[in-house]
């Protein structure tokens, strides 16, 4: 297992010389974020990229992540360009030996969440979902705004965008992730660049998009679309835990067992009632998840690819991107790289 943290570029306040001095941490996840939805990457940006995580003596390990356009989810007739761009990033990422490419096929929306720095006892702060607050919401009069969300949308694009989602069922946008991922793996498998599905985080239809990345049997029948093992999933204990229906341990022996878990997402969640939950602390004990199960698990499965600490809370004054600050996910990365060497010497000693 390779342990890899999350950086978002030269303007993220967490820096690559910060992240060097996190014990344990060899590997960087990021991506470029200068280009528009839909255009291809040079290979010329892609290696800049890479040659100044490399300057900080880290490894570019994934790219998280080439977004999808929403005309690919919604199979508008512009797809195909779209799609054949895709394509041509993926491959400029091969030339430069990038291997892992996280994505996701969620409508609009990406992660989303009531608050962002929901006080908690311990004085610290945190990412939360309260249902009863999101259902209220209404994202088109910009009532929420969340890092991850693309900003480029009018409040006038954005509802067109979502209108056009009121024609699109389950089943449509399953049949669209097919037919876009027909298409990128055939280039996947020629690159050899294994390609992680994220998942719906969280795990269930809001504002009225569907959403299908989100369970057991859901994640069995992605994988059927297009069964190659460079079509794969990034396994986020965190958005899957969400849902208390969905036992992440089982999902990790069960995909992993198969070889079809290519970038390991580690975080504790605290369910709330009424699809409700806190972002906690990675421990086992200030969430909902057992982590050292969950470790076991990736452990006993031989998953030797790369992992990161995902959302922490905001600790010690720090101020920052939200969910993505320094310290709590710092301390993360050493917990879950704790658990594994512990894992790892109880199983040799027999």
């Amino acid at each position: 297992m390779e342990m890899t943290f999350r950086w978002y570029g030269k303007d993220d306040p967490v820096t690559l010389e910060k992240i060097r001095q996190i014990p344990g941490v060899t590997g960087i996840v990021s991506a470029i974020y200068d280009i528009p939805v839909g255009e291809a990457w040079s290979r010329e940006k892609i290696a800049e990229l890479k040659k100044t995580v490399e300057d900080a003596g880290l490894r570019l390990s994934v790219i998280e992540s080439v977004p999808v356009h929403e005309d690919i989810k919604l199979g508008k007739p512009s797809r195909d360009r779209l799609i054949e761009n895709y394509c041509q990033t993926l491959r400029n990422l091969a030339a430069e030996d990038i291997r892992v490419v996280c994505y996701n096929f969620m409508p609009v929306f990406d992660w989303t969440r009531s608050e962002l720095d929901h006080p908690l006892p311990d004085g610290s702060n945190a990412l939360v979902y309260f249902a009863e607050q999101v259902d209220k919401m209404d994202p088109i009069n910009g009532e929420l705004s969340l890092p991850g969300w693309d900003a480029s949308y009018t409040k006038e694009s954005l509802k067109e965008v979502m209108d056009a989602y009121k024609e699109i069922t389950e089943e449509d946008l399953w049949n669209n992730l097919k037919y876009f991922l027909e298409r990128v793996i055939k280039v996947a498998e020629e690159v050899q660049v294994k390609m992680a599905i994220h998942p719906d985080d969280p795990p269930w239809p809001i504002f009225g998009l569907p959403r299908i990345i989100t369970n057991m049997e859901n994640l069995e029948r992605f994988l059927k679309l297009v069964d190659s093992p460079y079509n794969g999933l990034t396994l986020c204990s965190g958005s899957l835990g969400a849902s208390a229906d969905n036992d992440i341990v089982e999902m990790v022996r069960r995909f992993g067992g198969m070889g079809r878990i290519h970038f390991a997402h580690c975080r504790n969640i605290l369910l709330r009632e009424g699809d409700s939950f806190e972002e906690s602390a990675h421990l086992s004990e200030k969430g909902s998840l057992d982590m050292y199960e969950i470790m076991k698990a990736y452990h006993d499965v031989g998953f030797d690819g790369p992992c990161r600490p995902d959302h922490g809370r905001m600790i010690w004054g720090e101020q920052g991107r939200p969910g993505y600050g320094l310290y709590d996910r710092a301390l993360g990365a050493v917990y879950l790289n704790g658990l594994w060497e512990a894992i790892e010497k109880n199983e040799a000693k027999g």
